[in-house]
């Protein structure tokens, strides 16, 4: 088994809300915060099991106001809708930046399917 990739350089940009996260592997990421708040790792967003995942609507405006370390191995976003709860590891914040693209297609679809719009 490899290890996973570790995290480099982690810098927000509260005026683009992007987090920028390179690893030290070569891979580098920019995230829209809407996009890490929508994918949260919590179980208020991911449910307790398949098919509890909860939508999250509204959140195109959303930021982060701070990162805190969790150990050696993630990190906690507060972003400014209140929510703070997902810790993001280094495995869950590789493993979204590597399918950045179809997850954010697989969003863009669930809202159109729930009749939401961005």
């Amino acid at each position: 088994m490899t290890a996973t990739p570790r995290p480099t350089d982690i810098k927000l940009h509260q005026g683009s809300r992007v987090l920028e996260v390179s690893f030290d592997d070569g891979q580098h990421f920019e995230f829209p915060c809407e996009y890490l708040r929508v994918y949260s790792p919590s179980a208020e967003v991911r449910g307790h099991g398949p098919g509890q995942e909860v939508l999250q609507t509204g959140k195109q405006n959303v930021n982060i106001t701070a990162i805190e370390p969790v150990g050696h191995y993630a990190v906690v976003l507060k972003f400014d809708d209140g929510h703070d709860t997902g810790i993001y590891s280094w495995e869950t914040l590789y493993e979204l930046g590597a399918n950045q693209n179809a997850n954010w297609d697989r969003y863009l679809e669930r809202l159109a399917a729930a009749g939401h719009k961005r």
